[in-house]
């Protein structure tokens, strides 16, 4: 990503985070290749207003978030939803991770910031611009139907 005209501070988020954003984008796309797409995307679009971002981390996560929203609703409207890549993982963490990918892509995407990226309330209501008590009430659905369907 390097060149002679990235900004120093964009280089250095760049390669502080890319791994850990990708590592977002696969969790909610299932697939190795939308997650490079989609970091290599939010950092296309942050290049040109570099300068004008805040919160480059945060910038770079609701990218990610929004276009991963975008992603599932293209395969929705093909008829073909995304199938992550087969991984052997224990049997309660294939579990639940298939329950999690039941889940509504907002509830998914709260669930997934919330334990996977540590987010905050209102970090997550942030990146994924609605309102923290709608945060909470969305990642409170989704816990109960978490804990319905893995404690039957």
């Amino acid at each position: 990503m390097e060149t002679t005209t990235d900004p120093p501070e964009l280089v250095r988020v760049y390669q502080d985070h890319r791994v850990g954003l990708l590592r977002l984008a696969y969790l909610l796309t299932g697939s190795r290749e939308h997650s490079e797409d989609l970091v290599q995307i939010a950092f296309a679009s942050a290049m040109p207003r570099w300068d004008r971002i805040e919160q480059p981390l945060a910038y770079l996560r609701r990218t990610i978030v929004n276009q991963a929203a975008d992603h599932h609703r293209r395969a929705a409207r093909e008829r073909t939803l995304p199938v992550p890549e087969p991984v052997t993982y224990p049997p309660e963490v294939d579990e639940t991770w298939a329950e999690i990918q039941r889940l509504s892509l907002v509830q998914r995407t709260v669930v997934i910031l919330r334990f996977y990226e540590d987010l905050t309330l209102v970090e997550i209501a942030a990146v994924m611009a609605r309102p923290p008590a709608t945060v909470r009430s969305d990642l409170k659905r989704a816990l109960e139907h978490l804990r319905k369907a893995l404690n039957p």
